[in-house]
């Protein structure tokens, strides 16, 4: 989380912009084995919107926070988990980053 923190003023910002309620990271980002080499795996919950807005405010955020981190984001929309295992592993993992 060391890594988000560095990074979190203009994450908040970037929420603000693209409807975001909720966003959570998980995986290694919070971890000892975040290295130069990793991703940042981040699950978003965003405010209702039109379908059609909904395509372009998820890719935007998701590129923003690439060109924002400087490393790829492998962004996972919660509405959209539905595996039980993975599901309750990632609520036992993720801390919350914006909300």
């Amino acid at each position: 989380m060391v890594f988000l923190k560095r990074h979190l003023k203009a994450i908040r910002r970037l929420c603000n912009e693209h409807n975001v309620k909720q966003l959570y990271a998980f995986g290694s980002v919070l971890t000892d084995n975040f290295n130069k080499s990793s991703d940042v795996d981040l699950v978003v919950d965003f405010e209702d919107m039109s379908l059609e807005n909904y395509a372009d405010n998820y890719y935007d955020l998701k590129f923003s926070l690439e060109d924002t981190l400087k490393r790829p984001v492998d962004l996972l929309e919660a509405k959209a988990i539905k595996n039980p295992y993975f599901k309750q592993s990632l609520d036992q993992q993720r801390q919350l980053v914006y909300g």
